[in-house]
């Protein structure tokens, strides 16, 4: 077995909720044109007790994934890429 690709996790995840992304990211208004799937490029993932924190992002914005449910979405800053705590930048169901 090998193991999947960037590309792979990425469409696994947004295809799993696309909906939820697409209402997030409409939500924000952070739709229009570069905002498609393939579009998407990064992945960074964690886990924190028995929680896996996923964020999927493009050059443009970041979507916050708990387990496999999308939470919050926001614009892409590259700090976020290099936070002790990446999950700071989002706002978390209370």
């Amino acid at each position: 077995m090998t193991a999947p690709t960037v590309e792979a996790a990425i469409h696994e995840l947004m295809d799993l909720a696309w909906n939820v992304v697409y209402d997030l990211l409409e939500e924000r208004g952070l739709l229009g044109d570069g905002f498609e799937v393939a579009a998407y490029t990064g992945i960074h993932s964690w886990v924190e007790d028995l929680t896996r924190y996923t964020v999927v992002h493009s050059r443009d914005v970041a979507v916050l994934f708990v387990d496999t449910r999308p939470v919050d979405a926001i614009d892409f800053r590259h700090d976020l890429l290099g936070a002790g705590d990446p999950k700071s930048f989002f706002t978390l169901p209370g």
